[in-house]
């Protein structure tokens, strides 16, 4: 009764706003793909959609649907393609999503070794700064969550893999270079740079404005880190970031990692997977590797 080919339809109509837009990602035509549905809504006794002149409109039953089919296609094309990986003899692909956004030098110096030691498997990175982390696990798109904010969820585990300092990064000629510590007060004619991502979940304001009752002058959002060192390092802002990152580039640019109050902020890196699949090999084994290769 209910088809693959059936939460197919009902997810790309969603996606492409029409059968015609459904039926040219699926590769058939309008008719057929619209009969097949009309037989669906015969057989289940409920209509899908409901139609608004050109535009349909997903019904109670509909939106039912939709949430299963994307729940259940993700599980569906990764069985397929770890099958068709034991078919050809491949070990099996690891797609990790970043949640940690400086995180990524880190990755990448544990990616190198493990890509030497395990050459049967692919290895893909999901970086997304609005990266919906928990959903992709639970949902199959990712296997692996690098995250320096785990929820603990039934069916999932998180392991850290490091320990960090979050810092306040500012350029050598700023007034608050020479501090040992900063305060919330001292930030209140600054322009704070961060990455995009809502502000309850950045560390500078959850554990260090918002209890003060204290706001920045401005708040810039800048995706790329090396674009967020040069606007520090020219005077047009400060940033917080993980103090191993601010060491490598401290270097390379005129900026300054400074202490976030007297105590500073403390944070930890983890990896999370789903508890079904912690007994695979090649996953556990990047999880031992991710643990040795510290950012200190």
């Amino acid at each position: 009764m209910l088809e693959r080919i059936h939460l197919a339809v009902v997810q790309e109509v969603e996606k492409t706003g029409s059968l015609t837009g459904a039926a040219n990602v699926l590769c058939v035509t309008q008719s057929a793909l619209s009969h097949s549905m009309k037989k669906l809504e015969q057989q289940l006794g409920t209509d899908i959609w409901l139609r608004e002149g050109r535009n349909l409109r997903l019904t109670q039953a509909g939106e039912y649907l939709l949430a299963v089919a994307n729940r259940v296609l993700p599980q569906l094309a990764m069985a397929e393609e770890r099958l068709r990986q034991f078919a050809q003899g491949e070990r099996g692909a690891l797609r990790i999503g970043m949640e940690c956004h400086p995180c990524y030098q880190w990755l990448l110096k544990v990616a190198a070794p493990y890509l030497t030691a395990y050459p049967d498997v692919d290895v893909d990175v999901k970086q997304k700064f609005q990266f919906g982390g928990i959903g992709a696990l639970f949902g199959y798109e990712i296997d692996l969550l690098v995250t320096p904010d785990p929820l603990y969820k039934p069916g999932l585990k998180f392991v850290p893999v490091f320990d960090y300092e979050q810092v306040l990064v500012v350029a050598r000629g700023h007034a608050l270079a020479k501090e040992k510590y900063v305060k919330p007060q001292q930030l209140t004619n600054e322009v704070l740079i961060t990455y995009p991502v809502a502000t309850d979940r950045l560390d500078i304001y959850n554990q260090f404005l918002m209890p003060a009752g204290i706001t920045p002058k401005r708040h810039k959002a800048i995706e790329t880190t090396d674009i967020m060192m040069q606007m520090v390092a020219s005077g047009r802002g400060v940033a917080a970031l993980p103090r191993w990152l601010v060491a490598e580039y401290a270097s390379k640019s005129e900026v300054v990692p400074v202490r976030l109050g007297a105590g500073g902020i403390a944070k930890q890196i983890f990896l999370g997977a789903r508890e079904a699949d912690l007994e695979i090999d090649y996953l556990q084994a990047f999880i031992e590797l991710a643990r040795k290769h510290s950012t200190k």
